[in-house]
């Protein structure tokens, strides 16, 4: 008598076969669960062994040695399908933990300046929020005014528009500069191909002006 077991995966795994019928993603009915009257079965090799009792169905599963496993419950008759169902979870296991150690978290840098910024400071910042790009991050770009500074929010506009075609090769501008309250903001995004771009030059340094 073979055991009777149950498994619950989140990860969905497709057998196709002719009929392309999918193996639900939810508790699969194995061996002595299914007692349905009639099943459609495929065999491990996908070849398709047609409509018969379940406990036929099993037979032929324990004369393989190998599980018996309804994978579409809802066709009429239900379809059950052949195979080594504990190498099956471990292959979806396997597969489970490859997805999630290629995922990786897009997060929201923020780049914060003033409208005096000098321009050391600036190439500084740029050359931070050209890192995060690469790296495939999106980045806030915000200016903060204080005090009679929001008097001039052009200095703002301008500065924010010279930051972004500075980073014109590897990103697109996704949110306009925007100003709210004392803070005026834009959102830069990585393009596809920033990695095999040259970020734009930073902005030279003003000599310094002598007295006299």
């Amino acid at each position: 008598m073979l055991c009777v077991r149950a498994f619950v995966f989140s990860v969905p795994a497709l057998y196709f076969l002719p009929e392309v019928f999918p193996i639900a993603n939810a508790v699969h009915q194995i061996n002595d669960e299914i007692n349905d009257k009639e099943v459609r079965l495929i065999g491990d090799a996908g070849e398709q062994l047609g409509i018969m009792s379940s406990a036929e169905a099993l037979r032929i599963a324990a004369e393989r040695e190998m599980d018996l496993v309804k994978i579409a419950p809802g066709s009429n008759p239900p379809v059950c399908k052949i195979m080594d169902y504990g190498k099956f979870r471990f292959e979806q296991a396997k597969k489970e933990k490859e997805a999630r150690k290629n995922q990786r978290v897009i997060e929201i840098k923020e780049i914060r300046m003033s409208p005096s910024i000098g321009d050391n400071d600036f190439n500084t910042k740029l050359k931070n929020a050209q890192k995060f790009l690469m790296d495939g991050d999106r980045v806030k770009v915000s200016v903060r005014f204080r005090g009679r500074e929001m008097a001039h929010t052009d200095l703002g506009t301008q500065l924010l528009k010279e930051f972004a075609e500075k980073c014109a090769d590897i990103a697109n501008m996704d949110k306009a500069a925007k100003l709210e309250g004392r803070n005026m903001s834009m959102f830069l995004s990585p393009k596809p191909q920033a990695p095999a771009k040259k970020p734009g030059k930073p902005k030279t340094p003003k000599p310094p002006q002598s007295e006299g």
